[in-house]
């Protein structure tokens, strides 16, 4: 039988706006290329002054958006999160309905979380992200029930912000039989975490990070960092932007190149390449097909505008793969 996977992390709804001039970042006092974690007024406040922009809205957050990518892949798939009794709540709901994933959503008078996606000119994106109802998962939610039927549990490195909830997390996947499979997330949720990160790392069995990620956890460079996190989990992939990704299981070491695209949006590009890089892994496809694959994915979401594509791209994509 096919594996499947259940995902867990915040329920976000990305509101997407593009600007043509960065201007507007230094003003609302955003660093380019950062994530910042705002309250609800501010993000209210942040979402007014881009009134003059065209916006639209996707389900978004970083487990979900490869929760999502799997299940249009095919593969069964569920997500693990608390959305609020709104119409916000409402869309990421149906959203990931849609696409068959099995939602096990807690629902809150908490307003759900959004994250204010702000593309400059050069795809490069900034978010204000308001965590909102996604800030309630907590450890009684946290039961063998949720993990005891599928085969990996999907983790965003954003949750180790609550440490209690991130290890009650990994520790039932784990006795309920799951791999479990960590995005690290960002340099900064690394950075402030590396002790924690790097007692933890033998009981995690997937490790994802870029190359910044990988450096905060390792202090070493691209290469040498897949090596230390290899030793420790049983595949380690290190993504290198432009110049593509390193893969390693045991001694096996490959390394994937990248194609030159057009970059409109870099949203979604690394929460793709997981969901691109499992899908061959569950298929059973060898570590370059994996990495071949997540990289394809990746490519194509960088494509448009959000972390979604449509039914075209997604063709295309699927075309790509099999042909």
């Amino acid at each position: 039988m096919k594996k499947n996977v259940i995902g867990i992390g915040s329920a976000l709804v990305d509101i997407l706006t593009r600007i043509d001039n960065d201007e507007i970042l230094r003003e609302l006092n955003i660093p380019k290329g950062s994530m910042m974690l705002v309250d609800e007024n501010s993000s209210a406040f942040i979402g007014k002054r881009l009134e003059e922009y065209e916006s639209s809205m996707a389900p978004g957050g970083s487990a979900a958006n490869t929760i999502h990518g799997l299940a249009k892949l095919g593969i069964e798939a569920g997500f693990i999160s608390y959305i609020g009794n709104d119409n916000t709540g409402k869309f990421f709901e149906d959203s990931m309905n849609s696409v068959g994933v099995k939602p096990f959503l807690f629902h809150t008078e908490t307003a759900s979380g959004t994250a204010r996606t702000i593309i400059s000119a050069d795809g490069e994106r900034t978010f204000a992200t308001n965590l909102g109802a996604s800030l309630e998962l907590n450890e009684n939610a946290i039961k063998p029930e949720l993990f005891k039927d599928w085969d990996y549990c999907y983790v965003e490195g954003y949750l180790i912000a609550n440490r209690n909830v991130f290890l009650k997390i990994i520790s039932t996947a784990k006795e309920c039989g799951c791999q479990v499979i960590l995005d690290l997330a960002s340099y900064n949720v690394v950075k402030e975490n590396y002790d924690f990160l790097n007692e933890l790392l033998p009981q995690i069995d997937i490790v994802f990070a870029n190359e910044e990620e990988a450096k905060a956890l390792t202090k070493k460079d691209a290469e040498e960092s897949l090596h230390y996190i290899a030793d420790n989990v049983d595949i380690a992939v290190v993504k290198v932007g432009k110049k593509g990704s390193y893969i390693k299981r045991g001694d096996e070491v490959v390394q994937i190149g990248c194609n030159k695209v057009t970059v409109i949006d870099t949203t979604g590009a690394g929460d793709m390449y997981a969901a691109g890089f499992l899908y061959g892994l569950i298929n059973g496809y060898d570590l370059k097909k994996c990495g071949t694959i997540g990289n394809l994915l990746a490519e194509s979401i960088i494509q448009v505008v959000g972390a979604k594509m449509d039914e075209n791209c997604w063709d295309e994509f699927k075309k790509s793969i099999n042909g």
